[in-house]
């Protein structure tokens, strides 16, 4: 991996940041720390499917722009930094539309991928996978759908789900084989389900800063179409365990709280000896090197994980690792912020 970038590379940063930096300017959105989620502009969405930044990564015979994944970490890493509004279009094109691409119908392809990546109305998707018994044990998820002619009823709870209550299409987990002698990996399915359908409850989460942007999900017999079926029924587990590589290690993981660490790095320059004393003092210039240090490495994680990725390679160890360690180090910036 060449720690440089071409000047391409360079050219396209300038092009994403002169935008970003027009929408500021015309009072498009604000700098502040959010959740990923909770920032959502279905205009400025549309502003950026104008300029193909939508599917970016896309192959272009399904409306993407073929372009390499260092050019999409490139794009997130600066809209991170202004936490652009990016909350209506971002699980779609993250993470929905490559998984329609590999294992969709030809049907699911037809619908979805045009309307997703112009951000057109009613494409705004949350993801249906923890439960209050399994979270990220996908394999446990007690979750059913089950056949009744050409649809599934599909019957269970989900948790944890970003921007459920806004949502218009839901990306589900479920079983679909209630054999026990089947391995457990070998007996889920994956479901496109309209967040409207009859049956379907959702009640906000509302954390300890009064924020709401989780979800509790309650799906009582709710029918769904066979043709939402996506991909093997049954080959759900591996298809998901595809997918994560691609959803682990975006810029996302690293940068939810930027502006804090900007306004912690502006706040340490100011302060002095004077009325902390030098334990305290000391111990806070050393602390923010070491974020400032271990911004930078995870920064690297996640351009060579989309590096591995345009080799032609699956990112799974890589992936894996820079979620890991991208997570942790936005922890340990809230402690010391705090």
């Amino acid at each position: 991996m060449k720690f440089t970038f071409t000047k391409e590379q360079n050219q396209f940063r300038q092009e994403v940041c002169d935008f970003l930096q027009a929408e500021l300017q015309a009072g498009t959105f604000s700098v502040h720390c959010g959740g990923l989620i909770e920032g959502s502009s279905q205009e400025f969405s549309r502003k950026m499917a104008k300029r193909g930044w939508i599917g970016l990564t896309w192959p272009k015979e399904h409306g993407g722009q073929g372009r390499t994944y260092v050019e999409k970490a490139i794009l997130m890493e600066e809209l991170m930094k202004v936490q652009a509004p990016i909350g209506y279009h971002f699980l779609a094109d993250r993470q929905v539309g490559p998984a329609i691409i590999h294992f969709g119908s030809q049907w699911q392809k037809e619908y979805f991928l045009p309307r997703i990546v112009r951000a057109d109305d009613g494409m705004r998707f949350c993801l249906l996978f923890s439960e209050p018994n399994a979270g990220s044990d996908l394999v446990a998820v007690s979750t059913t759908a089950v056949k009744d002619g050409d649809d599934f009823i599909i019957k269970g709870q989900k948790v944890w789900t970003s921007g459920g209550h806004l949502a218009d299409y839901g990306w589900l987990l479920a079983r679909t084989n209630m054999d026990s002698s089947i391995p457990r990996h070998l007996s889920c399915s994956e479901f496109i389900i309209d967040m409207k359908s009859s049956g379907i409850t959702v009640r906000p989460i509302i954390n300890m800063a009064g924020k709401h942007s989780f979800n509790e999900v309650f799906l009582d017999d709710v029918r769904v179409s066979k043709r939402f079926l996506v991909g093997q029924e049954n080959g759900g587990f591996k298809q998901i365990m595809a997918q994560v590589d691609y959803e682990r290690a975006g810029f996302e993981r690293l940068m939810q709280n930027y502006p804090l660490f900007e306004q912690l790095k502006s706040y340490v320059r100011q302060i002095g000896k004077s009325g902390f004393g030098d334990e305290f003092y000391f111990w806070v210039k050393d602390s923010i090197a070491q974020l400032e240090i271990e911004f930078n490495v995870g920064r690297l994680l996640c351009y060579y994980t989309a590096w591995t990725i345009d080799q032609g390679r699956q990112p799974t160890s890589e992936a894996a690792l820079c979620k890991a360690y991208c997570t942790q180090y936005e922890q340990r910036l809230n402690d010391v912020a705090t």
